[in-house]
């Protein structure tokens, strides 16, 4: 018996441990062995999306200091950063587009259900998917679109209007990444709603991953 509970502790132990890549995602409910969902490892991405928060802080911090020594000191010319306001616009796109995916899985998204709240399960399943699918074609066409459009900027050499000239093509790459892990994200929990046969993502909350 001892023998048995140490074995036993050690799977656990194991099982624990184990990579979050390697362990068998709720599509495997099909018959397809997947590993994690794609939609359970995007946490990445707020980190990324909260660094371009930060940066978009330091840039109008520090423009708001140099503001008031040019006024404090009455300096002859106005201290400023180049082109500060284009930099915190695409601080700020990057950090929106980059944060949909995991804004997705956390239920962070703004979900009508008045009227879904009141049907049967099943029916609530069906429209589920439905909305899903349809979501995430719509961002397949918006990733399409956006990846066009940068495609676009670099061939044509577009730049940003201000006194530090950006390459547009850079920014809107940021948009195109954004979109793109949305649009997986999307199609992943539509498989995973499949599979578990109910909404593994209720109003407000997180995956439901099931027992």
């Amino acid at each position: 018996m001892p023998l048995a509970s140490s074995d036993a502790d050690a799977s656990q132990s194991a099982c624990i441990c184990a990579p979050m890549a390697l362990r068998p995602s709720i599509s495997s409910a099909l018959g397809v062995t997947t590993f994690m969902p794609f939609s359970a490892n995007v946490a990445v991405l707020l980190s990324v999306s909260a660094g371009f928060l930060v940066l978009i802080c330091v840039l109008v911090t520090v423009q708001v200091l140099l503001n008031l020594v040019t006024k404090l000191f009455g300096t002859s010319v106005a201290l400023t950063i180049p082109s500060y306001a284009e930099f915190a616009g695409f601080f700020l796109a990057a950090a929106s587009f980059l944060a949909l995916a995991y804004t997705l899985t956390r239920g962070g998204h703004i979900r009508v259900t008045l009227v879904v709240q009141f049907l049967p399960a099943r029916l609530q399943t069906a429209l589920e998917i439905f909305a899903l699918g349809l979501c995430s074609l719509t961002a397949a066409y918006g990733t399409w679109f956006m990846g066009k459009l940068a495609y676009d900027s670099y061939r044509f050499g577009d730049m940003s209007p201000g006194i530090i000239a950006v390459p547009m093509w850079v920014p809107q790459l940021s948009l195109v990444v954004g979109m793109a892990i949305l649009a997986l994200a999307l199609a992943d929990l539509m498989v995973q709603t499949i599979g578990a046969k109910k909404v593994v993502l209720p109003a407000g909350g997180q995956i439901d991953m099931g027992d």
